[in-house]
């Protein structure tokens, strides 16, 4: 039986100048988002805090949390009290050196029922994760929730084809991708449309080449003054399994996007585009391998 249809949201915010400022404002966010009917909401990555992956300063380790402490807790009370589901995101702490990029999916009950590691790390100018973050040692998984079947997956995670693949195999109604992306301001003049619609059109791909909802997160404002920081161009957005955009925010506003998201239509459309029943399984050995060797 095809799960009933379910209300997402997509809480695109800035950081509030303090991790208790954020926090207390995301809360906010999360509560309009449950009066709008919202069954599921997702913050964007690192939501806490100033995207502090800018610059390598051993002391920013003071910010990660671990799965039950503050940041957690506080999520687990508001799920409880608007009875909505709630994908966040922590710097989490798993033991002394240890650290993750972690989304804790949170059930309307104020359980934890899920928890993803980010997979993918970059390490890139401003984009200094690699420091802060060892691997996600989770896999990817789906997460049964009283909404519906939903992943979750990390930023950098979005670029690749193989994290959605594995996800949506797990019976994903919609992948969600909270994220920290923006526009280093000397190339935005030249590049920055170009990468925004890249960023839009992967993911948009994900949700056509499986046969899914997806509904990616961003922040907005600018942070930091190394090489100009970085301008988070938010823009997130929600699509069906056709690719077709229905939410989409601004570039430098706070916005709450909602949208409805149907299981059965997800059904409908593998029916038509059977791309789980073609897929040559038995040829993609290579994919496992970093590069196929030639010699």
């Amino acid at each position: 039986m095809t799960a009933q249809p379910f209300t997402i949201g997509a809480i695109q915010m800035r950081y509030a100048g303090s991790p208790e400022k954020s926090l207390a404002h995301a809360c906010a966010m999360l509560e309009q988002a449950a009066a709008q009917g919202v069954q599921v909401a997702c913050l964007p990555e690192l939501f806490l805090t100033d995207y502090f992956c800018q610059r390598i300063d051993p002391a920013n380790f003071d910010l990660a949390e671990p799965l039950d402490g503050k940041t957690v807790k506080t999520l687990q009370a508001v799920a409880k009290k608007t009875g909505m589901v709630i994908v966040g995101s922590i710097f989490e702490k798993a033991a002394a050196g240890l650290h993750y990029n972690t989304a804790v999916i949170i059930e309307k009950t104020g359980e934890t029922v899920g928890v993803y590691r980010k997979m993918h790390i970059p390490h890139d100018p401003l984009f200094e994760e690699k420091y802060y973050f060892a691997p996600g040692d989770l896999g990817f998984k789906t997460h049964p929730t009283s909404a519906g079947k939903i992943g979750a997956l990390v930023c950098w995670d979005q670029w690749y084809p193989e994290g959605a693949r594995l996800t949506a195999m797990q019976g994903a109604d919609v992948l969600f991708y909270p994220t920290a992306i923006g526009w280093l301001p000397k190339e935005k003049a030249e590049f920055g449309e170009s990468q925004v619609s890249a960023w839009e059109t992967i993911q948009r791909a994900h949700a056509i080449a499986n046969g899914v909802y997806v509904c990616a997160v961003n922040r907005i404002g600018h942070e930091g003054a190394k090489d100009g920081g970085i301008e988070f161009f938010g823009h997130s957005f929600i699509c069906d399994p056709f690719g077709r955009m229905l939410a989409v925010a601004s570039h430098d506003k706070e916005e709450i996007l909602v949208a409805k998201v149907d299981p059965a239509w997800n059904e409908q459309t593998r029916r038509w585009w059977p791309f789980f029943r073609d897929r040559r399984v038995d040829a993609y050995g290579g994919i496992s391998q970093r590069w196929p060797d030639k010699n």
